[in-house]
Formats: C-alpha cells, sequence, structure tokens
C-alpha cells in the first residue's frame, strides 16, 4: 500500500475496532467529536454538504433563500450524522440480535416487504444514502430477510476487504460492483430473495438521466433495469438513525413496473419515480443525507470526500 493509503486504511480499521471495543456512549461522543472535526477540517466534502442541503431547503421551501448560517448549521449536522452512522457500522457486528431488533422503533410499510418477499419473484429494494442502511439490513436478516447488496470497491483493497468482513458479521451478503455482480443479482432475485441496490450515485457514470430536487443529474439504472427485466417487485425504503440510539425504517409501497414501452423509456420513468421518492426521504432528514460527492452536474467544481 501507498503510505496515504495505509493511512487511510489504519485510521479506519483501527479506529473502528475501538470504537467496537469501548462502551457505548464513549464510542457516541468520540464519534461527535470526529464529526465536528471532519466539518471544520474537510473544506471540499463540506462545501458539498452545504450545496446539497441548499439544494434540498430550497426544494422544500421555495419561496423561501435559504441563510447561509441555516445551510453551514445544517452542513455540521451532516458530518455529525455521518460520524454517527460510522461508528454505529463499526459497533453493529457485536450488537446482540434482539437489541439490533429492539432499537427498530417501527419499520413504516413493512407489509409492503412481507407481501412482496411471499409472491416469491425476488424484491429489489432500492436505497439511497441516508440514516443507516446497514442498521435496516441487520434488521431484515435478524427478522428473517437476508439482504444481498452490491458494494463499490475501494481503495485499498485491504479497507475494502474489513468493510466486507463487517457487512456480512451482521448478516448482508456483500459482492463487490464488478462484472460478476449482475449475475449474483439476478441469481438472488430468481431464488425469490431480497436485493438491496444504493442508488442515489451513479458512482459507474452510466446512469439515466431523472430530475432530482429540481435539478437534473444521473441516477444509477440498475433497481428500475433489474426490476423490469426480472419481474421483481421493486420498493424504496430508507433507515433514519434516532431518537437517540433507536432507529426507524421506511418502506415504500411498490413501484409501478410495469412494461409500457422500450426498456430504455421504461428505465427513465421508473427511475424518475425513485428519484422522487427519495426526496421525500431526503427532505424528512437532509442532515442524515450522506453524499459529500458531487451529486449535480454544477456540483462538479467541487471535491470528493468520505462515502456513506
Amino acid at each position: 500500500m501507498r503510505p496515504r493509503q495505509l493511512a487511510t486504511y489504519v485510521a479506519y480499521r483501527y479506529l473502528g475496532e475501538a470504537m467496537a471495543r469501548v462502551p457505548e456512549p464513549v464510542a457516541w461522543a468520540a464519534a461527535q467529536v470526529v464529526g465536528a472535526v471532519l466539518a471544520r477540517r474537510d473544506a471540499l466534502p463540506r462545501q458539498m454538504a452545504e450545496r446539497h442541503i441548499r439544494h434540498v431547503l430550497a426544494w422544500d421551501s421555495p419561496a423561501v433563500e435559504p441563510d447561509d448560517e441555516l445551510v453551514a448549521r445544517w452542513a455540521r449536522r451532516c458530518f455529525a450524522e455521518y460520524a454517527r452512522y460510522w461508528m454505529e457500522g463499526a459497533r453493529l457486528p457485536g450488537v446482540p440480535t434482539a437489541d439490533v431488533l429492539a432499537r427498530m422503533l417501527i419499520v413504516e410499510g413493512y407489509e409492503h416487504l412481507r407481501d412482496a418477499m411471499a409472491a416469491g419473484r425476488g424484491v429489489v429494494m432500492a436505497l439511497p444514502h441516508v440514516g443507516s442502511w446497514e442498521w435496516g439490513g441487520a434488521y431484515l436478516a435478524a427478522d428473517g430477510y437476508p439482504m444481498l447488496s452490491v458494494a463499490e470497491l475501494i481503495d485499498p483493497p485491504q479497507l475494502f476487504s474489513y468493510f466486507i468482513e463487517q457487512r456480512r458479521a451482521i448478516g448482508l451478503d456483500i459482492v463487490p460492483l464488478d462484472g460478476d455482480s449482475g449475475g449474483a443479482v439476478l441469481n438472488a432475485l430468481r431464488a425469490g430473495r431480497l436485493v438491496g441496490l444504493l442508488c442515489d450515485r451513479d458512482i459507474m457514470g452510466t446512469g439515466v438521466a431523472v430530475t432530482f430536487f429540481g435539478e437534473t443529474t444521473t441516477f444509477a439504472a440498475g433497481p428500475a433495469t433489474v426490476a423490469l427485466r426480472t419481474g421483481a417487485t421493486l420498493v424504496a425504503a430508507t433507515v433514519y438513525s434516532g431518537p437517540g440510539p433507536f432507529h426507524l425504517g421506511v418502506i415504500s409501497p411498490p413501484l409501478d413496473t410495469s412494461r409500457t414501452g422500450r426498456m430504455r423509456v421504461d428505465v427513465a420513468r421508473v427511475t424518475q419515480d425513485l428519484a422522487a421518492t427519495f426526496e421525500g426521504f431526503i427532505a424528512r432528514n437532509p442532515e442524515q443525507w450522506h453524499v459529500f460527492q458531487p451529486e449535480w452536474p454544477s456540483d462538479l467544481d467541487g471535491g470528493a470526500g468520505p462515502a456513506g
């Protein structure tokens, strides 16, 4: 590993292991310190957070221009919530199953998932980088719905392997985003399984255009494409952190994936429906949207930061 990669690996792995070993109140306090440091130090990710918060606030209240200080306060909260997300992810493998279940206060719309799974055609669960999707995955695994998910490859490979180990330890079945991931997703759906796909970032740069918080961008086309091709049910879902150590899940009703025309047209329609659903999810708790990279073309003069 190059020196910078080694430093990143050591920071994430060993600080994460420390978070898992100390008492939970100590881990919470340490995470808030980390979040405050990130908010002050990482100028480019902070700029992205402020731009994204401004988008959400302007969309939610179009008659009011977001105040700069208000936007800055919301952005600082984004880093605090990201630190919580990271701390909880580090601790999750050691959390007893009973606690995972008990700390999910409610899952709004859980009946949509149960009904879809009972139909036996498989379910595609489209997820935004909001709150703690890993906690939701651990909850679903504990409740009898283990989820297969596709993970973005990151450098160094040792850090990617560590993240995969952590997520498999909580009941998630993880495959890397590569040439074989599509086949793994299709096989899982043919077996009637649940597949979770994060799609509010177009990582591969091959997505479809959507209007998202009033500006055109691209979303990953995977969830819509897979659902349309396989007949699997498509739902959108998210898991919010809080209040306190608890969580709240939300699952949308099934999206309309009926074939109405050319495949490309249907994929665009369904992906736009997902974008609209994600707008509602994010506007509900914008500080929990963990995207610190450019999301819209107007962000491209910014930079990259930590991934959710």
